[in-house]
């Protein structure tokens, strides 16, 4: 959980924090915080009379979900989802389980691209094995073979 940026705020009945307060406590940028109110992530906070945006812990703990969310590579759509559930209490989470069901779906298939790029740039990079000048790289020529499938590289070395 977040730890307010500014103790003495916490104290109060309804501590608040500016935007840089959040951003500190949250180690999130600024125009991050903004971009996720933008997009209906965060709740628009209320003004200041100076017109200052000020969060409360509601918000720090929302920021906190989301950017957890995100570093599991979670879209805005699926964060969007799983926001309605989590601010629906009474909801049944089946919703939830379909959604992470479907997202360690599209990691497993990300995974299995990633491994076959992999491949397909380690057969690549075997097409020069040693310095040589530009004209006659093997990965150069590998990469302008334009008549081959993706991944598909001449089987002949012509850096030596």
């Amino acid at each position: 959980m977040l730890q307010c940026a500014a103790p003495a705020r916490c104290r109060r009945k309804n501590p608040t924090m500016k935007i840089g307060e959040l951003a500190r406590a949250a180690q999130t940028p600024v125009d991050t915080i903004r971009y996720y109110e933008r997009e209906g992530l965060l709740p628009a906070a209320p003004r200041s009379d100076g017109n200052y945006r000020l969060y409360s812990p509601d918000h720090a703990e929302r920021l906190a979900f989301v950017r957890h969310c995100r570093s599991l590579d979670m879209t805005l759509d699926e964060i969007r989802a799983l926001l309605r559930v989590k601010d629906a209490p009474q909801a049944p989470c089946t919703d939830v389980n379909t959604l992470l069901d479907a997202h360690i779906t599209h990691v497993a298939t990300r995974i299995r691209e990633l491994r076959q790029l992999e491949k397909q740039l380690k057969a690549l990079r075997q097409q020069c094995a040693g310095a040589s000048d530009a004209a006659h790289c093997g990965i150069l020529t590998g990469l302008a073979q334009a008549t081959h499938p993706p991944g598909a590289v001449s089987g002949r070395k012509m850096c030596q």
